[in-house]
């Protein structure tokens, strides 16, 4: 099993991918909304997960992280339990939650509760909103930004803990294309950095961009992984070339 240090130097980090998912199963009620999804992420590749309005991606991400069990199957992280893992991690939903303080404090508070020390709290603090171009809106009430300004402060928040794996749920979904191009320098940022990132999307354009590897749901079931561009210019599922095609799929 391989180690690192994480950017303060103190302490080493378990490499936690790969991700391994084996049969798993989600269910509500007497509803299947994941099914048997079994597969493997690697720690290089900026993976997109997509699909139709319910097809599972969502869910997908949120029982990698840890906030929902599966109904059976197991999902390891090169050999640990999701709990044991999390923190490890960063995850960023669609509608980011944002406290009521400056745009420096938000992250200066989220690196306090984690343990970081004070010393290098302003450090990072001032490197996050420097790669997220907020430096010159630290003293900003952070609920007084923009759509897209907020975005990028729940994005440097979660890069100021140095996670091995961000999670990313429609970070861009309701954004102008000005805002989302923003965003989408950042991730390229953080990806560079060695960060993983796993993220659903539903903008076509913006997986072909960004990812290294797709994962297609629908339906809850995995129909198609690999490379992004085998994926975009040779689907091997009559959903996956329905979807790239534009057409409507029922869920």
């Amino acid at each position: 099993m391989r180690f690192r240090h994480d950017n303060g130097g103190e302490r080493a980090t378990q490499t936690i991918c790969p991700l391994v998912l084996h049969e798993v199963c989600y269910e509500a009620g007497e509803q299947r909304l994941i099914d048997h999804i079994s597969c493997t992420l690697e720690a290089q590749a900026y993976t997109m997960v997509l699909g139709p309005n319910g097809a599972g991606k969502s869910l997908l991400l949120r029982l990698c992280h840890g906030l929902i069990s599966p109904s059976s199957g197991s999902i390891l992280w090169n050999g640990l339990a999701v709990r044991e893992a999390r923190r490890y991690q960063a995850m960023v939903f669609q509608r980011p939650v944002l406290l009521r303080r400056t745009v420096a404090a938000n992250i200066s508070y989220v690196l306090s509760i984690h343990g970081r020390p004070c010393r290098q709290r302003q450090t990072l603090v001032s490197q996050a909103l420097k790669q997220a171009g907020l430096l010159d809106l630290a003293g900003r009430p952070a609920r007084l930004l923009s759509g897209g300004e907020q975005q990028r402060l729940a994005l440097a928040r979660a890069w100021a803990l140095k996670p091995q794996v961000l999670l990313l749920d429609e970070p861009t979904a309701s954004l102008d294309p000005a805002a989302t191009q923003m965003v989408e320098v950042f991730l390229e940022q953080i990806s560079k950095t060695g960060t993983k990132i796993i993220m659903t999307t539903h903008d076509l354009g913006q997986a072909r961009r960004l990812a290294d590897e797709v994962l297609f749901l629908h339906r809850g079931r995995l129909v198609e992984h690999g490379p992004a561009a085998e994926f975009f210019s040779a689907p091997q599922s009559k959903e996956a070339t329905a979807f790239l095609a534009g057409h409507l799929l029922w869920s």
